[in-house]
């Protein structure tokens, strides 16, 4: 998912899969991220972003995916972007590990609020979930910049 040469320090390597057992129910993900060389027992914020775009790296995909306009906030807010992931948690290891973890219930794998085709961001920092109170809380969570990041695309079946 993620192109490691696109990452200072070296390769990575990432598998994320969202699945949505029916149409209007809520995306979950599993999968790993390892080797980004993340700080240990740390979290970092990770998002949707508007496209899919990567010509210029993570900064081509836009801002958080926000369709009907809200602030940033946590992913069990009321009112929150519909790309706000919230944070990944770190292992001991540096390393990611998600196991069909239930993320959002306002994306979806199809119709208009399809996240297929974004790009999904990993920052370097905490996000704040919009209660920081800094300057960027309620557009980004204070998350800081872009370290990784990968389009969602569809596989075939297996």
């Amino acid at each position: 998912m993620f192109n490691g040469n696109e990452i200072e320090g070296g390769l990575s390597e990432a598998v994320l899969y969202f699945t949505q057992d029916w149409e209007h129910g809520p995306v979950s993900v599993q999968g790993e991220i390892v080797g980004l060389d993340l700080e240990p027992n740390s979290q970092r914020g990770w998002h949707v972003h508007e496209f899919g775009d990567l010509t210029n790296g993570c900064t081509s995909a836009g801002l958080h995916w926000n369709p009907e306009g809200q602030n940033h906030g946590a992913p069990w807010d009321h009112q929150r972007h519909v790309g706000d992931l919230g944070n990944l948690h770190v292992d001991t290891y540096g390393d990611v590990y998600i196991d069909g973890k239930v993320i959002n219930d306002r994306m979806s794998l199809n119709g208009p609020k399809s996240i297929i085709g974004r790009t999904l961001v990993i920052h370097l920092g905490t996000d704040d979930l919009g209660k920081g109170g800094k300057p960027d809380s309620l557009t980004v969570g204070a998350s800081g910049g872009r370290l990784a990041c990968g389009i969602i695309g569809v596989l075939p079946d297996h």
